[in-house]
């Protein structure tokens, strides 16, 4: 029996990377998977991919609307135990060159959408449920023009600490799955120089890949991580650590 046997899991951002190697993990752990993507084509292809047990609903984080619509396809099913906030975007820009559209662009998704992909998953959420959020190394190392999007990190780290006070009742453990640079579609697109000087930093001497971040998702998700919540779990090749 799987360790996920019988949950039912949202895992927003579930199209590629750690999100999709996050859902095809659960489902094997025996989960039932509803994951999010802004766009249609990858959504479809990353349904396919999962094969079985799986729901794929297209929408923003950043768009409220389309939040309420996941969570009334997913009520169609019933409960949810895991919600692994996981949608993210990831840009470069010095100090100097910041606009107003990098700023909000990156705010409204790793921030607002973060927060209220779990608000809106509270009435559905079963009491000793599991919530996820895909924070970084960046919330705790300075990378120059990287640093709007570690502050995005921060603070969805500071939700988790008054999340683990506010739910203790419910017994819901919120945590914060922090991965170092990890080979995904968002880290292809950045400046590979840019990528080099980081992976330079890794102690372990590589960047990680989707599979181990997803195994540290489904230990937090599982009752593995029964006493563990309000943390940040590194998964970064000791980046963060040394």
């Amino acid at each position: 029996m799987g360790k996920l046997q019988g949950k039912v899991a949202v895992i927003t951002g579930g199209t590629s990377g750690i999100g999709l190697a996050t859902a095809k993990l659960f489902v094997k752990e025996g989960a039932y998977v509803f994951i999010t993507g802004r766009r249609q084509k990858e959504l479809d292809e990353a349904v396919q991919a999962i094969g079985s047990n799986v729901t794929g609903v297209q929408g923003d984080v950043a768009k409220l609307r389309d939040l309420d619509r996941l969570y009334e396809t997913v009520k169609k099913r019933g409960r949810i135990d895991i919600v692994f906030a996981n949608a993210g975007v990831a840009e470069f820009a010095p100090l100097g060159e910041i606009t107003e559209e990098h700023f909000d662009r990156l705010f409204n998704t790793n921030v607002k959408g973060t927060l209220f992909t779990v608000q809106k998953s509270l009435p559905l959420l079963n009491d000793g449920g599991s919530i996820i959020l895909t924070g970084s190394v960046g919330s705790v190392k300075g990378t120059p023009a990287f640093w709007v999007y570690g502050a995005t990190k921060a603070a969805i780290r500071n939700f988790v600490r008054a999340w683990t006070l506010e739910l203790k009742d419910r017994r819901i453990r919120s945590n914060v799955l922090s991965p170092g640079p990890t080979e995904t579609p968002i880290v292809d697109q950045q400046p590979r120089e840019a990528i080099a000087r980081i992976v330079s930093t890794i102690p372990m001497g590589r960047m990680g890949e989707p599979d181990e971040i997803a195994k540290a998702a489904l230990f937090l998700a599982s009752d593995d991580s029964s006493f563990v919540t309000g943390i940040e779990l590194f998964v970064d090749g000791g980046r963060a650590q040394v």
